[in-house]
């Protein structure tokens, strides 16, 4: 009898102490996810949709195919591409890459620009966004020999 009590004590005792490490380790992991979702964008961030290039040379501005910004779902945007004084950009290359700078990657597609609209305007494929948070779409574009690049940030949900 002393056996079987002392082996029912030791159970509940190893039972209570797993419960306590798993309780402490499902906090953790919680503060974890909330300090990576909220410390780690910065609080200023430009969200919008149309930016100057880095060097000056164009203005951007992208049209997602479908709204709100899809995750787990392929998707298009329309790129459009403009001088400073508003004269749209015809026979630009165009290289696209997107990165979640919180988490160290890319996109799990390689986006590219397939089709030039006319008027400026650039299709952009194979847009996939893996999950939501920070993302930053870049843009590297060479005009006439001139090479610029545009940032878009997005916050997904």
């Amino acid at each position: 009898m002393h056996n079987t009590t002392s082996l029912r004590a030791r159970f509940h005792r190893v039972r209570r102490s797993l419960l306590i490490t798993g309780a402490l380790l499902s906090a953790g992991i919680l503060a974890a996810a909330i300090a990576i979702r909220s410390n780690g964008v910065p609080a200023n961030l430009d969200y919008s949709t149309s930016r100057t290039s880095n060097a000056g040379v164009f203005n951007a501005t992208y049209t997602p195919g479908i709204t709100p910004i899809p995750i787990h779902k392929l998707h298009h945007w329309t790129l459009h591409l403009e001088t400073p004084d508003g004269q749209p950009i015809e026979g630009a290359r165009i290289q696209v890459d997107g990165d979640m700078p919180q988490h160290g990657h890319g996109l799990p597609t390689q986006p590219q620009v397939t089709q030039e609209f006319g008027n400026g305007d650039y299709l952009v494929e194979g847009l996939k966004f893996q999950m939501g948070g920070w993302w930053v779409m870049d843009y590297q574009v060479t005009v006439k020999n001139r090479v610029d690049t545009v940032r878009f940030n997005l916050l997904l949900r």
